[in-house]
């Protein structure tokens, strides 16, 4: 009975404490799906156990558009105050990080630190970031980047007047991409709050009501303990995973893994390795934004490097599967941002490492198709010996045996001759220059 009221006890004491605490998130790098995620996480953790806010510490060159509205909606959603935080010095919140500091509760920045550049970003073939101004003339973005400018631009402006910000400088750093050092930032409304360190921040939210809700009370954060919440295992792995090189090169495991499979059947190793690589490369894929037309040409040039495995084409399926791999290659990913940019000398190493690949198959099969036989009629048609004997019936030695043999009766002994054809154990022989 005494134990059980012993644990009741320490169980509440552990639940008081963390409702006592502060959360610390940090995200630092490139956004991406494992850190959306992990927001996510650190925010339900927060609010099951009770914490009094969640500091959220921001380093980011920006990333993926998808993960970025992912985090802004989990901070949204958040019973939990959210507290922005840019550092330490020399960090940045740009691109991405912009919005995720403009939707936290209280934004903050240490000296030293900069925001902005909130321009969509879109990479590829001729692409870039693409600035809008609002006219139609000639030469201007397409009507698609317009499109992506325009809803950009509504959804900074709304999480600015949300939390009472300056959303005309919302506005400007997505379509002119300019950014502000920390001081001109808390100058221009954009930030509450330039901190030298974490406590300062918590000091100055410290009695104020930050969350829009009835039952809503003022924080009491100033001398709580700050919990760093770091991310699981699993979250760092799916942020290897999902980075598009990784992700891009795990396919190709896949794929070639399964082609030497099934090329040499019961070699196991490569069929383990490739199924389990292909299978983790496509839930990379399927996390980040792709572009169909780029998967459908990838796998269709997977297919034609399988049939170059089962049905021998001279290298003609080996090559086009390349191609069409490459190709798709270079369109796979739709939109990127900061740090996932899909490496163009990796496709084109890859491509031209292939391409060698099929094409010296190709090449090796073509010689092999034309080299003379090694066995039977097709062997000994070309070959050349000497007459042995001419009485009682004409007999010739080619490659060490004697044949008998059928050829032109001025042949004598010791004569060249040349095979031209096999009947059996008969040869027919054509004479040769003496």
């Amino acid at each position: 009975m005494m134990r059980a009221l012993l644990i009741a006890l320490l169980l509440a004491l552990a639940g008081s404490a963390a409702g006592e605490s502060v959360h610390r998130l940090s995200i630092n790098g490139s956004i991406g799906p494992a850190t959306a995620q992990y927001v996510a996480d650190g925010l339900e953790d927060a609010r099951e156990a009770s914490a009094t806010a969640v500091l959220l510490s921001i380093d980011t060159p920006g990333g993926l558009d998808s993960a970025m509205r992912d985090i802004v909606q989990s901070i949204l959603d958040s019973p939990v105050p959210v507290l922005g935080y840019v550092a330490p010095s020399g960090a940045r919140a740009a691109s991405a990080g912009t919005y995720i500091l403009y939707a936290t509760h209280w934004a903050a920045m240490a000296p030293g630190t900069n925001l902005g550049a909130a321009t969509p970003v879109r990479v590829g073939p001729g692409g870039g970031a693409v600035e809008d101004d609002g006219d139609d003339t000639e030469g201007d973005a397409s009507t698609m980047e317009r499109k992506r400018i325009n809803d950009a631009v509504a959804y900074i402006r709304s999480l600015a007047e949300l939390r009472g910000r300056n959303a005309d400088w919302a506005e400007q750093a997505v379509r002119e991409s300019v950014s502000l050092s920390a001081r001109s930032a808390l100058e221009e409304n954009v930030i509450n709050q330039v901190a030298p360190d974490r406590r300062a921040v918590l000091t100055a939210v410290d009695g104020q009501q930050l969350m829009d809700r009835v039952d809503a009370v003022p924080l009491d954060v100033a001398d709580r303990r700050i919990e760093d919440r770091l991310p699981e295992w699993s979250d760092e792995f799916l942020a290897v995973i999902t980075h598009p090189n990784v992700a891009y090169i795990l396919l190709l495991v896949g794929l070639y893994g399964l082609i030497f499979e099934l090329a040499n059947p019961g070699a196991i190793v490569p069929g383990v390795i490739g199924g389990t690589s292909l299978l983790l490369g496509l839930f990379a894929i399927q996390l980040l934004p792709v572009n169909y037309a780029g998967l459908a040409l990838i796998l269709l040039g997977a297919a034609f490097m399988v049939g170059e495995a089962l049905v021998p084409s001279f290298g003609a399926l080996g090559v086009g599967g390349v191609l069409a791999f490459g190709l798709g290659s270079v369109l796979l990913f739709d939109t990127q941002g900061p740090g996932y940019e899909l490496s163009l000398l990796l496709v084109a190493g890859v491509s031209a490492a292939s391409l060698v690949i099929f094409m010296g198959t190709a090449w090796l099969a073509l010689r092999a198709f034309r080299r003379r036989g090694v066995a039977g009629r097709a062997h000994m048609q070309g070959l050349t010996g000497t007459v042995t004997a001419t009485r009682p019936q004409l007999r010739v030695r080619v490659e060490g045996e004697r044949w008998r043999a059928v050829g032109d009766p001025s042949l004598e002994v010791g004569d060249r001759v040349r095979v031209t054809a096999v009947d059996g154990l008969t040869v027919t022989v054509e004479p040769m220059g003496q």
